[in-house]
């Protein structure tokens, strides 16, 4: 990890007041160069080297979604994908695409969708994230 990397998660951590661990550190740097969302099992395999254990990974998870400094992205066949919150508001999500036929999923940044409307009385919709479906670029041709 470099210096700059290095500070940046620290500041990160601090600033959401949670413990600078060897794990936490890592992982969120891992998540901050990434650029699309990753499964726990991506990550560990991105960490192997570090020691790091899937229940260690799990838990660092955990508490950087509790804090807001991750969030879970999406769910794909019953694994939840997670990225860096430093993208997207409290409140929405930036769109992702997941292409159907190679099963790569891409973060759509540049996409703008407007908050949903209209929800029936009694619904508070506390946070938006859409999900779009097709072929890629490397697909469609």
């Amino acid at each position: 990890m470099s210096d700059h990397a290095h500070s940046e998660t620290e500041r990160l951590l601090r600033e959401a007041r949670l413990y600078s661990t060897a794990c936490r550190r890592a992982t969120l740097s891992v998540l901050l160069g990434s650029d699309r969302p990753l499964s726990q099992a991506q990550i560990a395999d991105r960490l192997r080297d570090r020691g790091f254990n899937k229940v260690s990974i799990y838990r660092t998870l955990a508490s950087l979604v509790e804090v807001g400094l991750v969030h879970k992205a999406f769910l794909h066949k019953r694994t939840w994908h997670f990225e860096a919150a430093h993208r997207c508001s409290q409140t929405q999500c930036h769109p992702h695409f997941t292409c159907t036929r190679c099963g790569a999923t891409f973060c759509m940044t540049e996409v703008r969708m407007p908050m949903a409307q209209g929800q029936p009385r009694g619904f508070v919709i506390l946070r938006q994230q859409v999900r779009l479906e097709g072929y890629c670029p490397g697909c469609a041709g």
